[in-house]
């Protein structure tokens, strides 16, 4: 099973860039950049990881982002995430990114997508890799910000094609971003949200009533509504779950309990993604592995969650229908 898993085609949804920093790496642009860091090894950084709940994580996710200075810094950091990407057969990706966390520093918004967008350019050309970047808001912070972030993004609007909602979920319900939403989609930005990881069922509700994000991103706990199950069901309204990042952040306490299995067997379009793979401890190609130690599972299930990310990805039919069609193959090809 393993080897089907690694050779399997992947699309990732639901992806920090930020997120990707790993530790080796962030000590690298520390030294190059000259910024002070509160460890004095790439493994003190990684027994540094263990985290109680999301608020723990993001603590020492900001401070890992103060090296990201340069567009250097950006292009490294992206290009090393899709060199992971190759390795684990990941043919599509649609990455976040958080301006705000890099402008609240001074860098520039120009700084962050020009390093960004160049290696997600790269990656097309050198390894065969196709790329959607998406724009999140930092929940915790106003939607002044986060209107202010918008209006910053509207001459790189070619280089964007959605915008998402990240960070804490608890006492930032989506109903907060109600304008900004609003103007992103009439700017004609698609939309997307983290909703119901640590919040309640009724943010997945909202963030799709209220947002109109045409995915949600985690969304676990819809369970906790059965008529929700059923309506995502129907509508196929996606969700970008994150498995290891919900075991490490104890949404789950163990992989065996995680419901990803149970919804994609009820029909929801549920997908598997690494979140931020430096903090979690696994890539894309660790999830799936990790799902399919915790809950066994056949060929065609494995592949149905990327047949659905392929789905609830942003590229035209016909490239949907390309990269389906790898897909099919490779089952096919394993029968």
């Amino acid at each position: 099973m393993h080897s089907f898993i690694q050779h399997l085609p992947k699309v990732e949804l639901h992806l920090h860039i930020e997120g990707s920093l790993e530790p080796e790496l962030m000590f690298e642009l520390a030294q190059r950049n000259q910024v002070e860091i509160p460890f004095n090894s790439p493994e003190e950084v990684r027994n540094a990881y263990q985290f109680t709940n999301l608020q723990s994580f993001l603590d020492i996710y900001y401070q890992g982002a103060n090296v990201l200075l340069h567009e250097q810094d950006f292009f490294d950091l992206t290009w090393a995430y899709l060199l992971r990407c190759k390795q684990d057969n990941v043919i599509h990706t649609e990455i976040f990114f958080d301006p705000q966390t890099h402008t609240a520093r001074g860098v520039a918004f120009k700084t962050v997508i020009e390093g960004i967008t160049k290696a997600l350019e790269q990656a097309k050309s050198e390894l065969g890799i196709s790329s959607q970047l998406i724009m999140c808001f930092l929940r915790h912070l106003s939607e002044e910000d986060a209107i202010e972030t918008l209006q910053q993004a509207l001459p790189y609007k070619e280089k964007i094609v959605g915008v998402g909602l990240d960070s804490s979920e608890q006492g930032h319900p989506p109903e907060k971003f109600t304008e900004v939403f609003r103007q992103a989609r009439e700017a004609g930005f698609l939309a997307v949200a983290h909703a119901g990881e640590e919040g309640p069922a009724l943010n997945i509700r909202n963030a799709i009533d209220i947002l109109g994000v045409k995915r949600v991103d985690h969304g676990v706990r819809c369970v906790e509504d059965e008529a929700l199950v059923a309506e995502l069901a129907e509508t196929r309204m996606p969700l970008t779950v994150c498995p290891l990042s919900n075991t490490k952040l104890k949404v789950f306490q163990e992989m065996t309990e995680h419901n990803i299995v149970e919804l994609l067997r009820k029909g929801l379009c549920v997908t598997i993604n690494s979140d931020d793979p430096a903090y979690f401890g696994g890539y894309m190609t660790d999830n799936f592995n990790a799902v399919a130690n915790a809950h066994p599972m056949t060929h065609a299930e494995l592949a149905q969650f990327t047949l659905n990310a392929i789905e609830a990805s942003f590229i035209s039919d016909a490239e949907k229908q390309a990269l389906a069609e790898k897909v099919d193959h490779y089952v096919a090809s394993h029968a």
